[in-house]
């Protein structure tokens, strides 16, 4: 962690677990909030087209009591939305993810990437303030 209690500027990959041993274990609250982490991956993974899982936000720092989850999703090419079953299509709106899930969801297919995938992942390292911090990629579908 740097200074301000974030990770260094990058993309820091890493499984749930990783993540549950890191940031979600250290209190009650992280505990909770890591509960919707791996809810979330478990229905957009089983949309068969996630591509890329991302946590970024005060959940993967050193903040004692984040007060939510920010993830960003990107899926391939042939995801259709209008497949999905309901709770999914929840996930997928972000005030209703916002309200149902506690997370604030954001999400694309592949071919909208403005700039290009790894530059559309670059830009959640940006504070509110401008100033950058690491984000964590999830690499690998668990159970």
């Amino acid at each position: 962690m740097n200074a301000a209690g974030d990770l260094p500027i990058g993309v820091h990959v890493a499984s749930l677990t990783e993540l549950a041993t890191v940031f979600g274990s250290v209190s009650r609250e992280r505990q909770v909030l890591f509960e919707r982490i791996t809810r979330i991956h478990r229905l957009a993974a089983a949309t068969g087209h996630l591509a890329r899982f991302v946590v970024f936000g005060s959940f993967v720092s050193e903040t004692p009591v984040p007060n939510d989850v920010d993830i960003f999703l990107v899926f391939d090419d042939d995801f259709d939305a209008s497949g999905c079953d309901r709770e999914t299509m929840m996930l997928l709106d972000h005030a209703t993810a916002d309200a149902y899930f506690g997370a604030s969801v954001f999400w694309l297919r592949r071919p909208a990437a403005f700039g290009g995938e790894q530059a559309t992942i670059d830009f959640w390292q940006t504070k509110r303030d401008g100033s950058r911090r690491g984000i964590v990629e999830i690499v690998e579908t668990e159970e």
